[in-house]
């Protein structure tokens, strides 16, 4: 039975309970359009060609660090639906999970736990912000230029854990154009 809050039903969080989304780290962002509907462009030949709208998503994907100034752009890619992209956060005055300070060398450890679950956004310089805030300037645009448009409700994460792991994710965002005729969706 889903859970209630103030007598209400609500979606269980998708987010890693213990772990503060404003901390170092490498997170694996994907972001769908709502009924995966292909607003941002095509494949043709392998490659993404943008559409306006996939155009302005890939122009405020890359202006997410002029308003997060300790986020740092990885590897990303616009498909027809969807966006994948990994985001780095390396604040040099915070809490840093990791012994060594390297956002790829983490760890959940008890001494991390917070002390409650969140119901609420857990504000500035975190993902949810900046995906929040990519998703709000991409949808405004679209508005103002009266394209139909819509995101999917929330968006997936990952945190990116060791060098493997960015290794492998950066391989399937690249290679995701070339995998669209196998995609599933």
């Amino acid at each position: 039975m889903p859970d209630k809050f103030k007598n209400r039903y609500r979606i269980a969080s998708t987010r890693l309970r213990n772990w503060d989304y404003s901390w170092n780290g490498a997170y694996f962002i994907t972001i769908c359009t709502v009924q995966r509907r292909h607003y941002f462009g095509q494949i043709i030949n392998c490659e993404m060609q943008l559409s306006p709208v996939g155009q302005h998503a890939d122009k405020c994907w890359l202006a997410i660090p002029d308003h997060f100034p300790h986020f740092y752009l990885d590897t990303f890619q616009i498909m027809p639906d969807h966006v994948h992209g990994i985001l780095v956060i390396e604040q040099p005055f915070v809490n840093k999970p990791a012994e060594t300070g390297d956002p790829l060398s983490l760890q959940v450890t008890p001494a991390l736990s917070l002390p409650h679950f969140r119901f609420r956004n857990q504000g500035r310089n975190t993902i949810s912000a900046a995906i929040g805030s990519f998703k709000a300037a991409v949808t405004k645009y679209c508005n103002e230029n009266q394209f139909a448009f819509g995101w999917q409700t929330r968006f997936h994460d990952h945190i990116i854990r060791n060098a493997e792991e960015l290794h492998f994710i950066r391989n399937y965002i690249i290679n995701n154009p070339h995998n669209w005729k196998h995609d599933g969706f």
